[in-house]
Formats: structure tokens, C-alpha cells, sequence
């Protein structure tokens, strides 16, 4: 029997599989690097041990280590979570050969499966090699992982080596394995996986499917099970070629095939030899802990004989520190406030708490957030309630899209999903919302509270109006009699009362609460995050025109091939590389011209709003003809 189970992970799915080791009275042990020294997986463990150094190739990627670390704590299994190493057959190997038990499949079925090229060739699918216009669009996508690293959708022959050069490099820092390959870009189909468990006795269970349609950059964001508007005949094939797999390789543990699904036809995508982030959702409608299984698989005992019965719907949303509206830029910084309110039906996996600090190393994702009903529809509606309702005072985060994404007409209508939906809707997804310029209102009203009617640093006649901007909102208030204010701007709101952690406002007949709170410059009103926008720009922020700064904190990973000085640019030419939570990120010349500065080098860390270079635009004919003599 296994008595303590090292997780070879962090964040969220460590702090997944430690639960289960609790209910099932086996002691824990976590890794750690520097930045997750005070990490929430830390803080739960029984045990921890220090990885060295804050980048994955340097603690989670180094398997050599962890078995080290696990050694040390005294556990005898581990168990690798997903990502890192968890579809690493050399590291199931090392495991096994320091005489712990490793709770995966067996290193034989990891390298035919984990390998997309292998898993690919042994279900008769060959990769494009020779890529010509007819093939066009094309994926090329990593041989090893997963989780959208290491993809590049390419339309235009000539971007083809650039996408190779970038989807390897970006492979090989997130799984420490560069292989990548090229294959057909099925445009909007349907993302359908089917979740498999075998243990070393021939029992194979096979639960339901799983859409994972909605996805960014290749990564699913809105999951849930069973797939819906799938027929039974279709899902039958689906399940046959997921049995086929399986026994061509002699699978024991958990993993999940996926299929793109279009026009009737299955196109098959990979095997996944690991659980996957997403089974929350099939462990909600089948009332099983997959992680349990695993570690009874490890054990040596068989899977359940008896019917596994579906019971309802259930939809997983992945909650990132990101603003999708600045191309899903990945977020840091403290997470002030992070509570979600609590119901039937309702389950938060996550490896933050209030408090905790979201590091520039690592993935950008927050917290799993699940939501279970007797129906497709009760369980969009509850899980949308509890977005909206949570508390999340720090980074910016994709809460918003996620929200409005549960509501919209496409996603609700089965007949309508698929992997093209953010490509057709994210502009409209990430527009302001209404009650916005109203959250405004509220933070200028309990700014001036907090200021006992002084309105701030300038001096204005108290009958004059006051005016507080937050972002694309402007707000305008005078004192009225009685100690209160008269809203100027927007029109049509009267305030009931205001102080500094809450306002009342009325709004179309209608009263509601405002709960406020500061960071700084960083306001959070209810679900609304706002940032206050000076009323007297400071002149040291001001920078030449053509600058181009450092979107997030992160790494340079790579120099455009002979880049230099005095070099001419094209507007939208790639200048550098930065690599931040795991996600590598473009920075391109923002006009054509010449380049005036480079401040960047390979492997220099930069803070956001970094100097990174300068471009300095030509000037066009026009501006020479208007230009005085």
C-alpha cells in the first residue's frame, strides 16, 4: 500500500491530488522552486522539498531532482500531475527505478502515445512533411505536451520556418523536448475527448465524453461533459477507436484520447498518458475521484466492474490571470481578494488563496471554477452566477469573458460550438460592460468619502464639478446639501449614499450596492476592475514615439536573426521574443522605419513597461508636404 505520494507539480493540481491523499490517509509531499517558496501547494503539504533556481528547466523539468526530493521525504510514490513531466517516459523510468511506485501509465505506453508523431503513426496517421500551398492552413504543434505550447497556425507558405523555429523553441523550454511536427489545421471543428482508465488486469472504463471547444491559443478555457449534441451512433465510434488505442499499447492508469470532430468525420489528435485538467467535470457527472482510481491502479487493484451511471451536466470554466482584450496578455501581482461563494453543485480547484502572489515563471491559470446541475442549461446558468460573484481583487484576469461567454447565443446553442468561436466573437466578448460607467461612479463617489469631501489634491470651487476618470469612463460630482452628491455624469444616477468601502446608487428606479475597494491606483467595485487614470500625466512617464516597452514581466528569449541598430523595419516585423507564464509572446516593429535602440539580449529579465527597443517611423510624404519650410 502506498503511504506517501510526492506530487511532482504545483499550483492547483498539486493541491488536487493532495485532497485525495488526505481521504485516503496518505501523507504528502511537495516540490517547490524559490518563487513558490509561500506557494498555497506548499502550505498543504505534509512535506516539501526546495527546488533551486524559479525556472521550469531549472526545478519542475528536472526530474533528477524530484526523485532526489521524494527519496529525501520518505515517500514512496509519485504522482506527476499534468504538464512538467507528466508525459516524460525517462523521469517514469527514473521513478521507477529508485524503487518508487509511479502513478502513471507504464514508460513503454508513454513513448508510443505520449509522442504525438508516434501516437499518430501507430493509429495510420501519417504528419505533413513536404507542406505545399494545396496544404495550406497547417498546425504546427510540439510531440510532446500539451496545453496550446509549442502551436502555430500558419496560413502563408513563406511563415512556415519562422513557426517551426518559434513552436520549438517554445516546446522545448515548457517540456524540455524541441520535437515538433506539422499536420492539417482543421478550422471550426468540434474539440471531443473521452476519458480512459485501465488497470494492469485488462479492465478498461471508459467514461462518457468531454467538449473542449472553447479554446485560446490552442487551450481549452470552457469544458464540460458529456459532450452535448453528439449522437449515440457517433459517440459509440468514438469510444471503439478509444478501446483500439488503448489495447495497442497496453495502457494501464488514466489518460484521455482527443478528436477533432467536423462534418461528421473523427480526426484523431492525441493521446494524453496523464489526467488532464479538465476531469473535474467528468468526475462531477459520473460521482468518481479519478485520482483515487489512479493510485488504485498503482497499487495493483482492479478498476470497479459495476455500471458507472451518468448523472447530469457539468461545465468547468479555467480561470486565467490574463487580459484577453491585449491578446490574452498573462497578468502578475497579488491577489488582494480571491474568495468564490460556496453552493451544491459547486467546486474550485486552485492553488491561490487571498494573499498570495501570482509569479511571472509559471502558467497563468488562477483556479478551475465547476458547476454541476441536472442540466446542460442549469449548470451554464449556475456556473456563469458564481463567476460573477467571486472575489478576485488583484491582476487583471478573464472572469468577464468567461461570464459572457456562458451567456452567449453561440455557446448555448449546441449546433453551434466550435474551436472558432473566440475567433468570431472575442472583440464583442471583451467590450466594456453596461454597468461599467456605473462601477465608476462608485469609486469616484468613495474615493471623495474616503477624502472627507476634499475632493482630492486640486482645489475647485466646492459648486463646481469634480471629475475622476477610470480608464474609458469619465465621472463628474458636486456636493450637494446635506453632505451627499449630485451626479453630473453619466446621467440619470442619483446617489442614495456613499462612504469608502461602499456606495448606493439608483439607476433607472432601480437601487443597488457598490462594494469598493483600493490597491493603489487599482480599484475594485463588485465584479468591475478599474484603474484610476491621472488627472496630471507625470512627464517621466513619457516616452519617445516608436518605443517599444515590455507588455508583462518575463524573460527575452530570442533576437530577430542579425537584428542591430540603424536596421530598416517593416511594420508588424517580429523584432523579439519574450517568454512569460509559460506562453511565448511576439513583440513586432509598430511601423515601418528604422530601429533606433534595442535594449533587449537573450535571457535578460524585464519588468513590464520595460525599454525594449525603439522604432522610429518614416515619415510619410504628406507630413513632409504639411511640414512648414
Amino acid at each position: 500500500m502506498i503511504t506517501s505520494v510526492l506530487v511532482a507539480n504545483r499550483g492547483e493540481i498539486a493541491c488536487r491530488v493532495f485532497r485525495t491523499c488526505r481521504d485516503l490517509g496518505i501523507s504528502t509531499v511537495a516540490v517547490y522552486s524559490d518563487a513558490d517558496a509561500d506557494a498555497l501547494h506548499v502550505r498543504e503539504a505534509d512535506a516539501a522539498v526546495r527546488l533551486p533556481g524559479a525556472a521550469p528547466a531549472e526545478t519542475y523539468l528536472r526530474g533528477d531532482l524530484v526523485v532526489k526530493a521524494a527519496l529525501a521525504a520518505g515517500a514512496d510514490a509519485v504522482h506527476p500531475g499534468y504538464g512538467f513531466l507528466s508525459e516524460n517516459a525517462d523521469f517514469a523510468r527514473a521513478v521507477t527505478d529508485a524503487g518508487l511506485v509511479w502513478i502513471g501509465p507504464p514508460p513503454e505506453a508513454i513513448e508510443a502515445m505520449a509522442s504525438k508523431t508516434r501516437a499518430k503513426r501507430l493509429l495510420g496517421v501519417e504528419p505533413l512533411v513536404d507542406v505545399t500551398e494545396r496544404d495550406l492552413p497547417v498546425l504546427v504543434k510540439a510531440a510532446a505536451g500539451g496545453g496550446g505550447r509549442g502551436m502555430r497556425v500558419v496560413r502563408e507558405l513563406g511563415d512556415l520556418d519562422q513557426a517551426l523555429k518559434a513552436a520549438s523553441a517554445e516546446a522545448a523550454s515548457a517540456f524540455g523536448d524541441g520535437e515538433v511536427f506539422v499536420e492539417p489545421y482543421v478550422e471550426n471543428g468540434r474539440h471531443v475527448e473521452v476519458q480512459v482508465l485501465a488497470d494492469a488486469h485488462g479492465g478498461v472504463l471508459l467514461l462518457g465524453t468531454r467538449d473542449c471547444s472553447l479554446q485560446r491559443r490552442h487551450q481549452k478555457v470552457i469544458e464540460e461533459s458529456p459532450a452535448p449534441g453528439l449522437h449515440t451512433d457517433g459517440t459509440g465510434e468514438l469510444h471503439a477507436r478509444v478501446r483500439d488505442a488503448v489495447s495497442r499499447v497496453g495502457y494501464v492508469g488514466a489518460g484521455t484520447v482527443e478528436f477533432l470532430h467536423e462534418d461528421g468525420r473523427w480526426h484523431f489528435l492525441e493521446m494524453n498518458t496523464r489526467l488532464q485538467v479538465e476531469h473535474p467535470v467528468t468526475e462531477a457527472v459520473y460521482g468518481v475521484d479519478l485520482v483515487a482510481l489512479q493510485i488504485a491502479v498503482a497499487e495493483g487493484a482492479p478498476l470497479p466492474t459495476g455500471p458507472v451511471v451518468e448523472t447530469g451536466h457539468a461545465v468547468e470554466a479555467r480561470l486565467y490571470a490574463e487580459d484577453p482584450a491585449t491578446g490574452w496578455t498573462p497578468q502578475t501581482g497579488v491577489l488582494h481578494r480571491f474568495e468564490f461563494p460556496a453552493g451544491p453543485g459547486v467546486r474550485v480547484d486552485t492553488g491561490y488563496a487571498s494573499g498570495d502572489t501570482v509569479p511571472v515563471h509559471y502558467d497563468a491559470m488562477l483556479a478551475k471554477v465547476v458547476a454541476h446541475a441536472p442540466t446542460r442549461a442549469e449548470a451554464v446558468r449556475k456556473l456563469a452566477h458564481v463567476l460573477e460573484r467571486a472575489v478576485i481583487h488583484g491582476p487583471a484576469t478573464n472572469r468577464d469573458l468567461l461570464v459572457a461567454s456562458l451567456r452567449h447565443p453561440e455557446f448555448r446553442d449546441v449546433d453551434r460550438l466550435d474551436t472558432g468561436f473566440y475567433g468570431r466573437n472575442l472583440e464583442a466578448l471583451t467590450r466594456p460592460r453596461d454597468g461599467e460607467a456605473y462601477a465608476a461612479v462608485a469609486a469616484a463617489l468613495a474615493d471623495a468619502a474616503g477624502a472627507g469631501g476634499r475632493f482630492g489634491g486640486w482645489r475647485n470651487l466646492p459648486s463646481q464639478d469634480q471629475v475622476k476618470a477610470y480608464g474609458e469612463h469619465e465621472v463628474r460630482y458636486r456636493p450637494s446639501r446635506g453632505g451627499g452628491y449630485e451626479v453630473t455624469a453619466p446621467e440619470g444616477v442619483r446617489v442614495v449614499s456613499a462612504d469608502p468601502a461602499r456606495v448606493r446608487l439608483e439607476v433607472g428606479g432601480v437601487v443597488r450596492d457598490f462594494d469598493v475597494a483600493r490597491y493603489g491606483e487599482s480599484v475594485h467595485v463588485g465584479p468591475y476592475r478599474l484603474t484610476a487614470r491621472p488627472r496630471f500625466p507625470d512627464p517621466a512617464d513619457q516616452r519617445e514615439p516608436g518605443s517599444l516597452l515590455a507588455p508583462m514581466p518575463g524573460t527575452v528569449v530570442r533576437v530577430a536573426d542579425g537584428l542591430a541598430v540603424g536596421d530598416r523595419v517593416t511594420d508588424g516585423q517580429p523584432l523579439l521574443w519574450l517568454e512569460a507564464m509559460k506562453m511565448e509572446h511576439r513583440v513586432i516593429a509598430p511601423a515601418s522605419g528604422t530601429l533606433t535602440a534595442l535594449h533587449a539580449a537573450p535571457g535578460r529579465q524585464v519588468e513590464v513597461g520595460a525599454l525594449l527597443a525603439v522604432v522610429q517611423a518614416d515619415v510619410t510624404t504628406e507630413a513632409q508636404e504639411e511640414d512648414p519650410v
